[in-house]
């Protein structure tokens, strides 16, 4: 999750000056926090996430503290590919995430026959990735979706509304169910060279390699 942190600051004889930092971490925001209450001239510290809900240190770090042990801080890459000659989808999934202090990233894909589009594969593919994050019981947090198809980019942020049926239908799929696992979902953007990983699981989905794994990322 990310936050900034809105402070007022004391000077001895003179009138108080308030601060706001720029977005961080929440973790990293906890400890700005405590340095600055060391100075002894801190007053109305709190913390505001993206969606200007207020938090208070105690708060904050009850948070951290309830989501350690589940993922959390989780950024999602997801590709659709298109064979048009067998109507066939390869959809390409990346999941980044941290669980008890360490780094993990999730690799899977999957085929999927009947789709009439390239558009509609990539809508397949960000579906695809919910219900993997469905699996790792994800829920009620901030998450990063991030691809390289504009169409789905503009249209789950209602930029370019979705206007053919299929689409359509694939993007109410998509919100459904970030409604039900509560989800805060931001859009990313990217160019299709940064999107190198997803790309290669889902071309390698529809050539008939399966890929399912979990690894740690060492920082």
């Amino acid at each position: 999750m990310k936050i900034h942190i809105e402070w007022t600051y004391k000077i001895p004889k003179s009138q108080e000056v308030v601060f706001v930092s720029e977005e961080m971490p929440a973790a990293e925001a906890v400890l700005v926090a405590e340095d600055l209450e060391r100075t002894g001239r801190v007053k109305n510290l709190h913390f505001v996430d993206q969606y200007d809900s207020s938090w208070t240190v105690k708060e904050l770090k009850a948070y951290l503290k309830g989501i350690e042990t589940e993922p959390h801080n989780i950024t999602v890459y997801f590709d659709g590919g298109y064979e048009r000659a067998t109507r066939t989808a390869g959809l390409g999934c990346a999941i980044y995430y941290e669980q008890n202090n360490k780094a993990y990233r999730l690799r899977t894909n999957a085929k999927l026959d009947g789709l009439t589009s390239n558009n509609e594969s990539e809508f397949a593919a960000l579906h695809f990735c919910l219900q993997e994050l469905e699996y790792l019981e994800v829920h009620h947090l901030p998450i990063r979706f991030i691809g390289d198809s504009r169409i789905v980019i503009n249209g789950m942020t209602n930029e370019w509304p979705a206007i053919e049926e299929q689409l359509i239908s694939w993007a109410n799929r998509i919100e459904e169910k970030i409604a039900k696992m509560g989800i805060q979902p931001e859009y990313e953007l990217i160019p299709r060279k940064a999107n190198a990983e997803a790309d290669k699981l889902a071309t390698q989905a529809l050539h008939g390699v399966t890929i399912a794994a979990t690894s740690e990322v060492i920082r």
